[in-house]
């Protein structure tokens, strides 16, 4: 271990590799000092094998395993304990790898800035480069304000089956890149179409999410406009491509040291109306609130914002929207406050009761 190393300066969606071939995601920002809280993505078939279909990458004579679900989670519990942080607020432990076990670092922004570089090498990345330089030509964005991760990132994508899953980083930029995207959208002519424009891309979906029905995720999914599908004539298919929002250097604050605890407080069923959604995009997404009504659950004293892990509730409402939320109702103690939030994570129990939905959209 480096000097360098000990001193990483991570961020969300900065890949971190194991000695064992355990490739983790870094997760938010809030982290504490001894290493950095992740997600479990991929792991080498010397170690771990799916026999899910959609599992199995390769990497020249390497293999590897993506996980899904909670899969990740229980294989880390199960057989590297190793890579798990105590979580001071929470008073548990949660996935994460310290800083003395990091074996190596992938960055999505200098990977991109790796492949602008070179000669596009087959009909993926071609088309990835078309996408970008496509935005870059009517924008004031440049390939420094993305990254890529997913497979193109760890260099086991296949030209032929693999989505362009990139990043873009900072708040405004991603203003300026949904607008362009909104541009594109609505042009026939554009070869760049919005996923979720018609029920097709739904079709057959399985779907478990209780108090959020197929048809609410499909008009939420489409206004967010980061997701797309490229029509590349280069492999002769239909491309998705993902445009992950990521906090700018400057726009990042480690809070961990300003949350003394968080305590579960029971489930809430609630309706409230969106003050700031300034911090909507990012994750964990956070949504600045008043409640309108309790429908059912604890008493709240000073319940100021809804906090979501979950992906599917991401960009999920804007300012001055009224909104739906069940969820886990806690009460945050901080140097200076205390207040109350509703959280949307992961959860053996009730996951798919969570929701955050639009009850009267703005636009």
């Amino acid at each position: 271990m480096t000097r360098e190393q000990k001193h990483l300066r991570l961020r969300d969606r900065d890949a971190i590799i194991s000695n064992e071939g355990i490739i983790f995601r870094v997760y938010g920002y809030s982290h504490p000092p001894e290493g950095y809280i992740c997600d479990v993505e991929y792991a080498s078939s010397k170690i771990y094998s799916s026999n899910d279909p959609r599992a199995f990458r390769a990497y020249g004579s390497e293999a590897f395993y993506k996980f899904y679900f909670d899969e990740g989670l229980k294989f880390v519990l199960r057989r590297f304990p190793k890579y798990t942080i105590y979580y001071r607020p929470l008073r548990r432990k949660l996935v994460g790898v310290r800083s003395d076990l990091v074996a190596e670092v992938r960055k999505p922004d200098k990977k991109l800035q790796d492949v602008f570089l070179e000669e596009a090498k087959d009909a993926l990345i071609f088309s990835l480069k078309k996408v970008l330089n496509l935005i870059i030509s009517i924008s004031n964005l440049s390939v420094k304000n993305f990254g890529v991760f997913g497979s193109i990132l760890h260099d086991f994508y296949h030209p032929s089956f693999s989505d362009i899953d990139l990043v873009i980083y900072g708040r405004e930029n991603l203003r300026i890149l949904r607008d362009i995207l909104g541009e594109m959208y609505s042009r026939s002519n554009s070869a760049l179409k919005n996923e979720f424009a018609d029920k097709g891309t739904v079709a057959g979906k399985r779907w478990r999410f209780k108090n959020y029905s197929l048809g609410e995720y499909l008009w939420h999914q489409r206004r967010k406009r980061i997701y797309a599908i490229y029509e590349s004539k280069y492999v002769n298919r239909r491309i998705k491509v993902e445009f992950e929002p990521v906090r700018e250097w400057s726009e990042i604050f480690n809070d961990y040291g300003e949350v003394n605890r968080i305590v579960n407080e029971g489930w809430i069923k609630a309706t409230a109306r969106v003050l700031d959604d300034c911090e909507n995009s990012f994750m964990p997404s956070i949504y600045s609130i008043e409640i309108i009504d309790v429908l059912d659950g604890p008493r709240i004293d000073n319940l100021k914002r809804i906090v979501s892990f979950v992906e599917e509730f991401r960009m999920q409402a804007w300012r001055d929207e009224i909104i739906y939320v069940e969820g886990n109702l806690e009460r945050v103690e901080t140097k200076n406050d205390v207040f109350q939030q509703i959280t949307l994570t992961y959860m053996p129990a009730r996951y798919y009761e969570q929701v955050l939905k639009v009850m009267k959209p703005s636009e």
